[in-house]
């Protein structure tokens, strides 16, 4: 799978080209901004709408599940469609700079200062303030949106498609949201009295305005976010806990994040992964300092409805028998993406790739004889979860060389 969180805007991240290479590449719980009080110290600003109206009790917006992200398209007047990616582990909502130019009040570019953001590793940058007059999916209306401006011409090359912005957790603040990514659907409805759902019920913490609740690993119970800004399976930090691993941790891709990279520590733990009444056997991890979280990949095996106004989430899915683990497949390589070729930015330890005499800074023109713009994050997933092998084509001087890269179980 491939993900990460945003990039930095003065240079280009290493963005992992293979859908299996990087067993969490995070993307955007990217904006995550922690509660306490140094973070409180560089952010204070409102995040969630001015005012929410829905035209309807009930809003259904078809979805787009690629690479474990959840991705939705709406359009309200002339212009667009736009593209969002519906992120429960960011405390932001950002917009590209043509999306606030559009929809942005005049004034706020220039009254509002720019804010200090912690990312997810701990690091901080500055981005614009700005306020939405508007922001639409489906009927449901987002009105006075405080948001930030942010350059998404790498992410939307990551992906294949224009990325105009990514949705945070408090902009749903007034409604009940479903993530129904079985259905491959965003459902919104009214906050009114308290829905009877089927499913696990499970209460969560709200004070850093993104959903945090207790799980359990084997018998102990610990703190997790609810990032489906990411595409990650369970992301853990294991300080006080004790994980029994039945494969690994070993070295896995390089996850960027908004103010750098950290090579991935990845695996197979032996104890389940309870979420609520629902198990996950032998789970893959991603080994962090930060705060643990469960990402798209452990997400896509439900339909996830969070109420914020009562602080809990209903997890559901069709059948409770045990999820049964997958294997992860990798070509081993990691890429910085640009629309005429990648650059090879990392390379997985002991991979086929590296005893193929691959190198970080290698150029890819073509995979499997076809231009690299013809293949879009979804695309190479599938390839590389399927395929034995794959040519790459690098080009070195004046000339372009074919080599075949096979595949391989990166966790059994």
């Amino acid at each position: 799978m491939t993900s990460a969180r945003i990039p930095p805007p003065d240079r280009l991240r290493r963005l992992p080209a293979s859908a299996r290479l990087g067993i969490s590449w995070l993307l955007l719980a990217a904006l995550f901004l922690s509660g306490c009080s140094s973070v409180s110290r560089l952010y204070r600003r409102e995040s969630r709408p001015g005012r929410t109206k829905l035209d309807s009790r009930l809003v259904v917006i078809p979805a787009q599940i690629i690479g474990n992200h959840f991705i939705i398209e709406t359009r309200w007047d002339k212009n667009g469609p736009w593209r969002f990616l519906v992120d429960t582990g960011s405390s932001v909502t950002l917009v590209s700079p043509e999306f606030a130019s559009r929809y942005g009040f005049q004034q706020s570019a220039t009254t509002n200062p720019p804010v200090r953001i912690r990312s997810a590793d701990g690091g901080t940058v500055s981005l614009p303030a700005i306020n939405l007059k508007r922001l639409q999916l489906g009927d449901a209306r987002f009105l006075n949106v405080p948001a930030f401006s942010y350059d998404f011409t790498e992410l939307s090359a990551h992906f294949g498609m224009k990325i105009d912005g990514i949705l945070g957790f408090p902009l749903f603040r007034d409604v009940v949201f479903s993530l129904d990514y079985p259905q491959s659907r965003l459902v919104i409805t009214t906050a009114g009295p308290t829905p009877l759902l089927p499913g696990s019920r499970i209460p969560f913490n709200n004070e850093r305005r993104t959903p945090i609740v207790s799980l359990t690993l084997g018998d102990e119970s610990f703190t997790t976010l609810i990032d489906s800004g990411s595409d990650g399976p369970l992301i853990l930090n294991p300080f006080g806990l004790h994980p029994k691993f039945s494969y690994g941790p070993r070295p896995g891709g390089t996850v960027g994040t908004l103010t750098g990279d950290r090579p991935q520590q990845i695996g197979r733990l032996r104890q389940p992964l309870s979420i609520g009444t629902y198990t996950l056997e032998l789970p893959l991890v991603d080994l962090t300092d930060q705060l643990s979280s469960i990402g798209g990949d452990v997400l896509k095996h439900f339909c996830v409805t969070f109420d914020p106004p009562r602080n809990n989430v209903t997890f559901f899915r069709d059948s409770t028998a045990v999820i049964a683990p997958g294997t992860r497949r990798s070509t081993g390589l990691s890429f910085t993406k640009t629309p005429a070729y990648w650059r090879v930015a990392g390379v997985v330890p002991g991979s086929p790739a590296e005893k193929a005499g691959i190198k970080r800074g290698d150029l890819v023109a073509r995979i499997n004889g076809e231009p690299i713009s013809a293949w879009p994050l979804q695309r190479l997933d599938t390839l590389t979860r399927r395929a034995p092998e794959i040519t790459f084509t690098f080009i070195h001087g004046s000339k372009e060389i074919p080599t075949i890269i096979p595949t391989f179980e990166l966790i059994p």
